[in-house]
């Protein structure tokens, strides 16, 4: 009997000690600017774990390959003991074969004198063609992320396209408007960050979108407080708050000439981060999901960013939250822009 212990006890120890197999992730747009900024951080450990090692496929459009090997050879310079293999191509078949998890930055921009519903148009054909991808290649417990925009819209054709792989693996990034709206409290009440929690960003990943600070804490020395105690400016926070997080990426843009993508990247690696580990007990982050389920009266046939947490890479929504009539009248505001969006690329969908 002793001896057997023995046996199990090394084998039990021997499993702890065989490294974990590698996952496998494909980030789209890998040749762009988000991207650049993104696939250290996945490569080095900070999202999936210090421990994870990691499959990189980095899939693009065919123009974009010569500049993907660059990316592959510094990829391959940062000489990451994590990542084992990168993997660049332009076919979905490849880029979609088996992955634990998907990051979707790619996406038509917008071009001068674009028509809405032109744009709407091209990436209902992209994100259909990456959704059927991911139906036919993909494990069905991948989690996806949509980045590119319109995101929530991209995020539902690609879900309508993967019947076979569970709604709720799919999701958006709000998770940028939701650092930025923490940011510019942390900023008002002289504290870090850190010391904020629980700002929630409801709708659309568009200029109609509504961040919340009704139900967000802020920590002054030791003691957590309500955000509106401690700005103590209601005026700004129903006014020059909202406007700046909704107009931030237009206000990068102004200034840099090209899209945010360092705090894109960032986002994208809490958004990930959080999916894989969980959320912090008492705490909620703010991701769009399949609102099917909601209890905020929203539609249901879209997605939707809420007030999330994670626990066992299942999300859920905090329900229950006090909703008052200012931002009841947000909250609806951004869901019609949602449903008009919908409506539009489920006719492009159908054609």
């Amino acid at each position: 009997l002793g001896l057997k212990k023995r046996q199990f006890k090394n084998s039990r120890l021997s499993d702890m000690l065989r490294p974990a197999e590698p996952i496998r992730v494909v980030v789209t747009g890998a040749a762009g600017q988000i991207a650049y900024s993104l696939l250290y951080s996945i490569a080095k450990g900070d999202v999936f774990g210090k421990d994870q090692p990691i499959i990189l496929i980095l899939l693009d459009i065919p123009p974009m390959l010569p500049v993907l090997e660059g990316v592959v050879m510094e990829l391959q310079d940062c000489a990451l003991p994590l990542l084992r293999e990168v993997i660049p191509t332009d076919k979905v078949e490849v880029g979609f074969k088996d992955i634990d998890a998907a990051i979707l930055v790619g996406s038509m921009p917008r071009k001068e004198g674009m028509e809405r519903k032109d744009l709407l148009k091209a990436n209902v054909a992209i994100f259909k063609t990456q959704g059927s991808a991911l139906d036919k290649y993909a494990k069905k417990t991948v989690k996806v992320l949509v980045v590119g925009n319109p995101a929530n819209t991209n995020c539902l054709i690609a879900s309508k396209s993967a019947p076979s792989i569970p709604k709720e693996n799919f999701s958006c990034l709000t998770r940028l408007d939701h650092n930025r709206a923490s940011s510019q409290v942390a900023m008002r009440c002289g504290v870090s960050s850190d010391n904020v929690k629980n700002v929630i960003i409801w709708g659309n990943h568009s200029s109609t979108q509504y961040p919340d600070v009704h139900h967000a804490k802020v920590t002054v020395q030791g003691s957590e407080m309500g955000a509106y105690e401690v700005v103590k400016d209601d005026a700004w926070l129903r006014g020059d708050f909202i406007s700046t997080v909704q107009l931030r990426g237009a206000a990068v843009i102004k200034a840099r000439k090209l899209s945010s993508a360092m705090s894109a990247a960032k986002a994208i690696c809490d958004h990930m981060r959080d999916i894989w580990f969980g959320t912090k007990e008492g705490e909620f982050i703010s991701m769009g999901v399949y609102a099917a389920g909601n209890t905020y009266g929203i539609p249901e046939d879209l997605i939707y960013s809420f007030p999330i947490q994670i626990k066992n890479k299942t999300w859920k929504m905090v329900d229950g939250l006090p909703i008052n009539d200012f931002s009841r009248a947000k909250m609806d505001a951004t869901a019609a822009e949602l449903v008009e969006e919908r409506d539009t690329a489920l006719d492009f969908l159908g054609q």
